[in-house]
């Protein structure tokens, strides 16, 4: 069988250079990788647009990644476009059918389940939008202290002037395929994540079935610790091959 594709899908509030270390490591050991944007519109049309990508852009087995929001994104997708032979999940959502981020996120001490949204999030009309959604942007104090508090005061400052937004839409629509269940996983669980704290990810990947790896970073640890996100996704590639 081919060396499979690595597709790299980033999260909310990022872009694909988010992946760069993994991408210039991984490029480094002969490795075709791809990093498509993540379009942060909505969870059916995130989903639809990377089974695409992945239908037109790869041939033969591919390793799909996605980190926080792209594990959303690559659950419903991972299925329905490409050969995916393993998923990656990187301090990532790995939902169920019928759950959505904020539901996930309700309870579990993340620094997003607050009263007051605006308390961590600018919110933002946008054009052509549905009736009553926005965009979710990335207080300073929130990229700084919550979302890459292991990242240097110039790398964070990088985040906090390229984010891109998500809709509010997108955090609370259902997941409505899981390819989970038929596609073997890994996942890497960041210890020191207050975004998605890191019980809350090994409960979903051990949900999953997914073999575990932890790392003791923040919630963009394959910016701040780039190796560990590495050796699942090499780990993933040893099992396709297998």
């Amino acid at each position: 069988m081919s060396r499979p594709t690595i597709v790299l899908v980033h999260g909310a509030w990022a872009d694909a250079s988010s992946w760069n270390p993994v991408i210039t490591e991984l490029q480094s050991q002969g490795f075709d990788v791809l990093a498509p944007t993540n379009l942060l519109r909505g969870v059916e049309t995130d989903a639809a647009y990377v089974a695409s990508f992945l239908a037109q852009r790869t041939n033969g087995p591919v390793v799909l990644v996605g980190h926080s929001y792209g594990g959303v994104v690559i659950t419903n997708a991972g299925a329905a476009g490409g050969d995916v032979r393993a998923l990656v999940y990187v301090d990532a959502f790995v939902p169920d059918e019928g759950e959505t981020v904020f539901q996930i996120l309700g309870g579990s001490g993340s620094a997003f389940d607050v009263p007051d949204p605006t308390a961590v999030f600018d919110i933002a009309g946008y054009p052509a939008g549905p009736e009553g959604d926005a965009e979710a942007f990335l207080k300073r104090s929130t990229v700084f202290d919550s979302f890459a508090q292991d990242l240097s005061e110039a790398d964070r400052g990088l985040i906090l002037a390229g984010q891109r937004p998500i809709t509010l839409s997108a955090n609370t629509a259902p997941t409505t395929a899981t390819a989970w269940k038929t596609i073997p996983s890994w996942a890497v669980v960041g210890l020191a994540d207050k975004v998605i704290p890191a019980s809350t990810q090994r409960r979903m990947a051990e949900r999953a079935g997914a073999t575990i790896s932890e790392v003791d970073g923040s919630h963009v640890s394959m910016l701040s610790h780039p190796q560990v996100t590495i050796d699942a996704i090499l780990a993933a590639v040893a099992a396709v091959g297998d």
